[in-house]
């Protein structure tokens, strides 16, 4: 049976869905005012990761991951470039999809934006309002009263005494607020501000706070009351601790059974800030690494920990999924490639995905795997492999093609330029690398079957120092893959 860690509970818990078969998935996703960071293919990468092990455990899985695109952020860099708002959103939502789709990560079922879902936050507002949990401050913003839900805090762990008001919108000293820890629901709009995006709603035109289109998108989406809501560990409070006062003080039920929170990325061993100049987009990783690499790069690590970026550790990833793409490439696994789930290699697997998606241990199942492929030539083997593999999103690429950096990763890396007889080193486009070193290899052919094998050792070091390793093998045959 699936357990996983619930971090409202604090413990490992057996996983039993509300309705027998069936899934609903909720996560935090992006706010688009910019690129994708690190921290953001992390929470892509995992939830697609659980919403994928869902599925292959015979779930009916409905996952949906929102879209913020309305904010004080959003709102300043669309002023700084001179353009509308929609335009920005769009146009970093684009960028989004395109890093997640170079990371192998599918698109959620439903992608809500919040500026889509204003009327179904106005109706949870007044719900609230009935149930006495929000008040007009003195300032005219609609605020919700925390110490009036007695279950403020049992997510984060801490006392209301122990915690302060977290919200993305900024709360002045002369608010009106009835307690320091209360929050904004709806901010009214200014009159002096008249450019700023606005609703109109029951106390006035204005725009609604952060935390409430969660609550809003959630329940409209997936029920008052469903599985499992995700996000990173900073999500933890106050966003979520809000969600949950927010959504169950307005149905008057359980809001979510299962909290799930995956870990920080540092950046060799320090937070990743802006101001510490160690902050990276995927595209600048992306400008580096495979992105297969870079997934490889986030699953080969519990979701739970801490995830410690560097190059070191991405050469280390690099290096460990070509071990694995070169046993499938020596030994081909079946066209059908499909799980043995009787196998005593795909039980272990599942045992450790079923133990809080414990992708550590079940990595090390690939390379057990690996190890038996090179070391026995079992096509059986090869299948379970990339079977498995599959199942994380992994070994989706011809391993051929993986090998020689076909893999569709953004470079800019050194490859061969040949014309007539092999020139040396340029910088070419990834289909013309693979026909320049097929070229290079013809010419080294030739040359040894001239008996110049000075030439042929000669294009053979120069295909290396490029990056390109050649392989003999029986029968004539030269493969290559990329240093």
């Amino acid at each position: 049976m699936l357990s996983l860690y619930n971090s409202l509970t604090r413990k490992k818990e057996a996983f039993v869905p509300l309705e027998p078969g069936k899934v609903r998935m909720y996560v935090c996703g992006m706010t688009v005012y910019d690129f994708c960071h690190l921290g953001h293919a992390r929470v892509m990468v995992v939830f697609d990761m659980v919403a994928r092990w869902l599925r292959a455990a015979g779930y009916q899985v409905t996952y949906v991951r929102n879209i913020t695109d309305i904010d004080d952020k959003i709102i300043r860099r669309a002023g700084e470039n001179g353009e509308s708002i929609r335009a920005l959103t769009d146009r970093f939502i684009g960028a989004m999809h395109e890093d997640a789709d170079a990371l192998g990560v599918l698109r959620p079922d439903a992608e809500p934006r919040a500026t889509e879902y204003v009327a179904e936050m106005l109706d949870l507002i007044r719900r609230l309002e009935v149930h006495g949990l929000a008040y007009v401050a003195a300032n005219r913003d609609v605020c919700y009263a925390v110490r009036k839900f007695p279950g403020y805090g049992k997510l984060s762990g801490k006392s209301l005494d122990d915690l302060r008001a977290g919200e993305r919108v900024e709360v002045q000293a002369d608010s009106g607020k009835g307690d320091p820890l209360d929050f904004v629901l709806w901010k009214h709009a200014k009159a002096e501000e008249p450019g700023e995006v606005k609703w109109g709603s029951p106390w006035g035109e204005g725009r609604p706070g952060w935390h409430i289109e969660c609550s809003a998108m959630a329940s409209k989406l997936l029920g008052s009351h469903f599985d499992i809501h995700g996000g990173g560990q900073d999500l933890q409070f106050p966003h979520h601790e809000n969600e949950i006062a927010q959504s169950e003080g307005a149905h008057q039920c359980t809001f979510v059974n299962y909290w799930m929170h995956n870990g920080f990325v540092r950046v060799d061993d320090e937070k990743m800030s802006k101001s510490l100049g160690n902050f990276f987009t995927i595209r600048d990783v992306l400008q580096k690494y495979d992105p297969e690499v870079v997934r490889f790069f986030i699953l080969r690590a519990h979701y739970r920990s801490p995830l410690n970026y560097s190059d070191a550790h991405l050469e280390d990833a690099k290096a460990a999924l070509t071990r694995l793409y070169t046993a499938l490439r020596n030994v081909s696994p079946a066209a059908d490639a499909k799980v043995n789930w009787d196998d005593a290699h795909a039980m272990r697997f599942k045992a450790a995905m079923d133990d809080d998606f414990n992708t550590a241990e079940a990595m090390a199942v690939l390379f057990d795997l690996a190890n038996e492929v090179n070391r026995n030539h079992s096509p059986e083997a090869a299948t379970q492999l990339q079977s498995l593999g599959n199942v994380l999103g992994l070994l989706e690429t011809d391993p051929a093609s993986w090998l020689q950096g076909g893999s569709g990763a953004v470079r800019g890396s050194m490859a061969i330029r040949y014309s007539g007889s092999f020139a040396g080193v340029g910088v070419v486009a990834p289909p013309t690398v693979a026909q320049d070193v097929d070229a290079a290899i013809a010419a080294r052919a030739a040359a040894k079957k001239a008996k110049n094998f000075a030439e042929a050792d000669r294009i053979r070091a120069e295909l290396l120092a490029a990056g390109i390793v050649l392989e003999d093998k029986p029968g004539g045959v030269t493969e290559w893959r990329r240093a």
